[in-house]
């Protein structure tokens, strides 16, 4: 059933509800258990196929696997065992939300001994391992085209459920130090694969567990490789994903492909532009940040959706007209604007069909 699958973006996201009752525990029954139990089944499903999305119930849960699956009939490079996995696509927002997690733990409760336990090392080793091969261009330095280290072809109706060019996506630019994500936290594909926001949430997280690498014996090496990695992005980021709009002036793209073209538009799945300083790559007040906060809450974004009961981004994924309040969300979480932060929340409960209004 595609009720019992994990995706590893959305287990992440599903703990921070408890992230404020997070504390240090060794008790089976405590949240603390809850998150390593969490941290570990991620880093099993990284260690079976890191490239992939999505994942079927471990056989000694008891959990019902129903057989069907959305990968059924996909043409997926590398391939991966279709009895651990239900679906996929490399998403790189999914990377970083195993390293997300792993920090939300460690800063909570500081309980260092258990990331030398198990499998988490490992774990990271692979996920740096995948993003290393995502940085190869499509053509090489002479011309030729790349063996590309991930494909992805669908039967589908549906432009955004599969990869163009034979399941390679849209050429990237080599040199660029862009990681590239072949679909979106929404899994839609990406029109260009440098996914700006996911690389800020990588690059974000990659900082943060390089500290816990680097508390742990004997890993200085590996911690260094992946503070050295996230300046870079960072660097990478700043030149290639800043454009100069006539309008709005210095503003982030969602995406580019190192060649010159850039996608101006933002989505409300999480990784977003939006919600940049949310998962702590900058501060809200970064000028660049304000002038593509300012894009996005226009009608000059493709995706942001106006009307009568509510405003706020939506996405290819949920189709054109319809807003996601998860982006109205997030919009409050991004403001100190109080008026701004009044009608979000007025919007967001007046279009619940009357189940959120006081009687």
């Amino acid at each position: 059933m595609l009720s019992n699958a994990m995706w590893l973006r959305d287990s992440a996201n599903q703990m921070q509800s408890y992230l404020p009752l997070l504390q240090a525990s060794s008790s089976n029954k405590s949240i603390a258990s809850l998150y390593r139990g969490v941290i570990n089944l991620q880093s099993r499903h990284l260690l079976t196929a890191p490239f992939c999305n999505a994942f079927r119930p471990p056989t000694e849960s008891g959990i019902d696997q129903d057989g069907s699956s959305p990968s059924n009939g996909d043409d997926v490079y590398p391939p991966f065992p279709s009895a651990a996995v239900l679906e996929c696509k490399y998403e790189l927002d999914s990377l970083a939300a195993f390293l997300e997690i792993s920090t939300n733990y460690y800063m909570a409760t500081k309980d260092l001994a258990f990331f030398s336990k198990y499998q988490w090392i490992n774990a990271v080793r692979a996920v740096l391992d995948v993003v290393k091969q995502m940085m190869t261009p499509t053509y090489s330095p002479d011309g030729r085209l790349n063996r590309s280290p991930y494909t992805f072809m669908r039967q589908t109706n549906r432009a955004t459920e599969t990869l163009a060019n034979a399941g390679y996506g849209n050429p990237v630019q080599g040199d660029t130090g862009l990681i590239r994500s072949a679909f979106r936290p929404s899994d839609d594909a990406t029109t260009y694969q440098f996914f700006i926001p996911a690389n800020m949430m990588f690059c974000t997280f990659l900082n943060s567990t390089a500290q816990i690498m680097k508390a742990l014996n004997g890993q200085t090496t590996l911690a260094n490789e992946m503070l050295a990695m996230s300046k870079s992005l960072r660097t990478a980021i700043d030149h290639y994903g800043i454009v100069n709009d006539p309008k709005y002036g210095d503003m982030y793209a969602y995406e580019v492909d190192g060649f010159g073209s850039h996608n101006l538009m933002d989505d409300a799945n999480i990784p977003s532009l939006l919600s940049a300083p949310f998962f702590g790559y900058l501060d809200q007040s970064d000028k660049v940040y304000q002038a593509t906060r300012r894009f996005i809450l226009s009608k000059d974004n493709p995706y942001f959706m106006r009307g009568p009961i509510i405003n706020a981004v939506g996405g290819p994924h949920s189709g054109l007209g319809m807003a996601w309040p998860m982006a109205s969300i997030i919009g409050v979480f991004t403001s100190d604007n109080d008026t701004e932060i009044t009608i979000a929340l007025k919007e967001i409960v007046s279009s619940t069909d009357g189940l959120g209004e006081d009687p």
